[in-house]
């Protein structure tokens, strides 16, 4: 990308990327339009208590993930706002689990003796305050979604479709079809389209008990499914940890099945009616058994049928299954960019994403290096998401505004190329565990040799308070991961059936 200013960009989203993006870019007189289809700024920290659609059962192919839902839930005639606005993940007991002195942006504050620990409602309120605060609120075209992005003559194509936030009726409007841009900022998260297992017998299960098996997205708070339950959560990440936390004090027994993962975290974090069990192999068939699939949350019985694990044990009495495996990374407005059938270690030059698990061939996890006029901010997982997230726009709005310069797009692919070897593919490839301070400051010596050589004053890096915090944090983790999983993985099973 030259040195010469692009004039008009697109910036899909408003959480918190996409907000400090736009802030960044409008610093420096950059005309921005954000689009985001839900009705506020926030992104993942906005609370609905309504509950998404369910996904296909199992997972389906990564550039359809999120328009693709399980034939139990979906009226299609009546969900137009939960097909085109989804409500996203947040659970009402949602809290950072990042220090909010990590988080803080040089864009706004957050109010003082604000603690380091809050609610989602503190997040939200924070991201929408420096969206007013900023003057991003006015650029933004709430309601709105983003339908599809192409190149057409040197210009991006951006077709949007509003959703009216009082009837949510699709309005598709000419204006916003035939906006052009010189550059899109893809700033849209991660947390949209559901990851479903493909595990024998799951989608049967799902037919039969439709209101017992869901994923993580769907969850919203504990009391929903009464007292006295016993639950099985599949995965061992963050989200499952948090959901076994909620629902202890409510549920008779919590059994979290994993496969040690890299990203699991210690069974020594669960309750203490919890119990870590090992991989799930099927979902037992029980053909003789009458379709339940109109129970509730709080029916009182157990799902009559079994569970087989890897050993070969088996759960029984098992009342809900909540399937916490993450989600895909899905560009659904990029299609061009998507390919399904593709291997990741078959992914050539120009894919952006294969089997959904990571994006491929960016530069720096923002520049889609092909055609740097792609942008992306907010890729990386395991960072202080939105101090890290804003060191990324300020690089975007340096490069967009012609104040900084991209290497070439053969000292792009170079870099990345050793990436590839050094990290492999998956999910992993975006992880900046111990790596976020590294990758910051390779970004800032890129960019701070091009400001200080038009004269500029270069961008300072990570506030000595923000290393404090830092240290503390990483001080609170090594205590975790060291006090060790043996109370929870060995304590006895109370209903597993041998």
């Amino acid at each position: 990308m030259s040195r010469a200013p692009l004039k008009r960009v697109a910036v899909v989203g408003a959480g918190i990327s996409g907000v400090v993006t736009a802030g960044h870019l409008k610093k420096l007189n950059i005309d921005v339009t954000v689009y985001e289809r839900s009705a506020v700024a926030g992104g993942l920290w906005v609370f609905d208590e309504r509950k998404p659609l369910e996904p296909a059962y199992p997972a389906i192919s990564a550039s359809r993930a999120e328009s693709i839902y399980d034939s139990n839930e979906a009226n299609l005639a009546g969900d137009i706002a939960l097909l085109q606005a989804p409500p996203g993940p947040c659970y009402f007991g949602l809290k950072n689990n990042v220090s909010t002195r990590l988080l803080e942006t040089t864009l706004s504050r957050f109010p003082v003796n604000t603690p380091d620990f809050v609610t989602h409602a503190v997040l939200g309120k924070y991201i929408q305050d420096t969206a007013a605060e900023i003057g991003v609120n006015a650029l933004t075209r709430y309601n709105t979604e983003v339908k599809r992005i192409s190149k057409m003559d040197r210009k991006w194509v951006v077709e949007t479709a509003r959703v009216d936030s009082v009837d949510f009726v699709p309005v598709e409007t000419c204006v916003d079809r035939c906006q052009t841009f010189d550059a899109v900022v893809v700033a849209s998260g991660h947390y949209h389209a559901p990851r479903v297992p493909d595990i024998s017998g799951l989608v049967q299960w799902k037919r039969q008990w439709a209101h017992r098996i869901q994923h993580s997205k769907s969850y919203r708070r504990p009391e929903d499914y009464g007292r006295g339950k016993n639950f099985l959560l599949i995965g061992g990440s963050v989200s499952s940890a948090d959901i076994a936390r909620e629902l202890g004090p409510l549920a008779k027994h919590i059994y979290q099945s994993q496969r040690n993962g890299a990203f699991d975290l210690p069974a020594s974090i669960l309750p203490d009616n919890a119990t870590r069990v090992d991989e799930v192999v099927s979902f037992d068939e029980q053909p003789t058994l009458a379709s339940a699939s109109s129970a509730g949350l709080e029916d009182p019985d157990p799902i009559p049928a079994t569970i087989t694990l890897k050993s070969g044990r088996k759960l029984c009495d098992i009342h809900h299954v909540i399937i916490c495996t993450g989600y895909h990374i899905t560009l659904p407005f990029l299609p061009d960019l998507h390919s399904d059938t593709t291997h990741p270690l078959q992914a050539d030059s120009t894919v952006l994403v294969t089997d959904g698990t990571q994006y491929h061939n960016l530069h720096k996890d923002i520049f889609y290096i092909p055609d740097p006029t792609l942008v992306f901010v907010g890729v990386p997982y395991f960072t202080a998401t939105f101090t890290l997230f804003e060191f990324q726009a300020m690089v975007v709005a340096l490069v967009v505004s012609g104040k900084a310069r991209l290497p070439s797009e053969g000292a792009m692919r170079d870099e990345y190329t050793r990436r590839v070897e050094e990290k492999g593919f998956g999910k992993g490839f975006h992880s900046l565990r111990n790596k976020e301070v590294e990758y910051v400051d390779e970004l800032l010596e890129w960019i701070n040799a091009d400001l200080r050589e038009g004269g500029l004053a270069p961008v300072s890096g990570h506030s000595s308070a923000w290393h404090e915090a830092k240290e503390e944090q990483l001080s609170r983790i090594q205590a975790l991961f060291a006090s060790g999983d043996e109370p929870h993985a060995s304590r006895g099973i109370e209903v597993v059936c041998l």
